[in-house]
């Protein structure tokens, strides 16, 4: 055999020794982001849809509605997605981020108005524009319609809670990361005049025939001073009411705001958290998840940016890890 026949062959003898090492070094796949316009008679909404690496393989996939707090964006700037670094999560979990944006024209400080009346009713206002564009999701890109979920912080949280009521038969389950309850503005001139019963029954009157149990996560910072830590517990309370009014119309405590556990833990890395389940009466499965984390102010654990905490624990993936669970039933 010749000198240089050899060298050839200990070349490519070389050469193949080194590809199994290159292939487990190579990075791992990343998704994509579309953008696109949602417009209705009540003005339009503009959103970027978050794609995993998993998409196009065949799979309906899970859908997650991310609304963004005031002075944010759902994409842009200071945005919900960069924030919470949902796009991480649904990568390694395989689902579908959707991320609306506030137009200004509704809210110069690019608020959702949730805690505005005309904006609690289905059909009409931000609800119908929220729905509308998951709706245009799902069908675009072959979701999986049983397994839409809607979270949002603070001004976000109010409208996810309100998308809840509104529109039960699209979001199987929903989180409200330092919100309010629904229909709060009866509740703002005086908390002790109005009960989370009283606004449970108007919660429950606007799901009309389309009542049902959505399964729910709170998260609350107990050093929150904007949303202060009771308004949490009302939330859990009139949550409790409605699981309770929703199968038979009857309030008659087969659900109520005493939780069944309550763990708290404290992981290295993390701010410490008391989490607290409900269930029905009878047990069944987890009807309400709330999350208390300590010493966090308004902010988003374990996320980036100005409106984060960078300690855990990571509620993006306490997130996923709930509405994985969840599909409508």
């Amino acid at each position: 055999m010749g000198k240089r026949i050899r060298r050839a062959l200990v070349a490519a003898a070389m050469t193949s020794m080194w590809l199994p090492l290159l292939s487990d070094t190579a990075p791992a796949a990343e998704g994509r982001d579309e953008r696109d316009t949602y417009v209705n008679d009540a003005g339009r909404v503009e959103y970027e849809v978050h794609l995993p690496p998993g998409y196009g393989h065949g799979e309906r996939l899970p859908v997650l509605v991310a609304l963004h707090g005031c002075g944010m964006t759902g994409f842009r700037i200071n945005s919900m997605k960069d924030m919470t670094r949902l796009n991480e999560v649904a990568d390694a979990r395989n689902f579908i981020v959707v991320y609306p944006s506030q137009d200004p024209l509704r809210n110069l400080r690019r608020c959702w108005n949730g805690i505005q009346p005309q904006h609690q009713h289905r059909g009409g206002g931000e609800p119908s524009l929220i729905a509308g564009a998951t709706r245009a999701v799902i069908e675009r890109y072959g979701a999986d319609a049983e397994r839409v979920h809607i979270a949002g912080a603070s001004s976000g949280a109010g409208l996810a809670v309100v998308m809840a009521v509104t529109y039960p038969d699209v979001y199987a389950s929903a989180a409200s990361l330092a919100g309010g309850e629904y229909a709060f503005h009866t509740v703002q001139p005086d908390p002790d005049a109005v009960s989370p019963v009283d606004t449970a029954k108007l919660a429950y009157a606007e799901m009309g025939p389309r009542a049902r149990q959505v399964p729910l996560l709170i998260e609350q910072g107990d050093a929150d001073t904007t949303t202060p830590p009771w308004m949490a517990e009302r939330l859990a309370s009139q949550w409790a009411v409605l699981d309770d009014l929703a199968p038979d119309g009857v309030l008659d405590g087969d659900v109520d705001d005493t939780p069944d556990t309550t763990q708290r833990v404290d992981g290295p890395g993390d701010r410490p958290y008391i989490r607290t389940r409900y269930t029905a009466r009878d047990g069944g499965p987890t009807l309400i998840e709330k999350y208390v984390v300590e010493g966090l102010g308004h902010k988003w654990p374990g996320g980036s940016g100005p409106n984060a905490d960078p300690l855990g624990p990571d509620m993006s993936v306490l997130l996923w890890d709930f509405f994985a669970k969840q599909r409508l039933t």
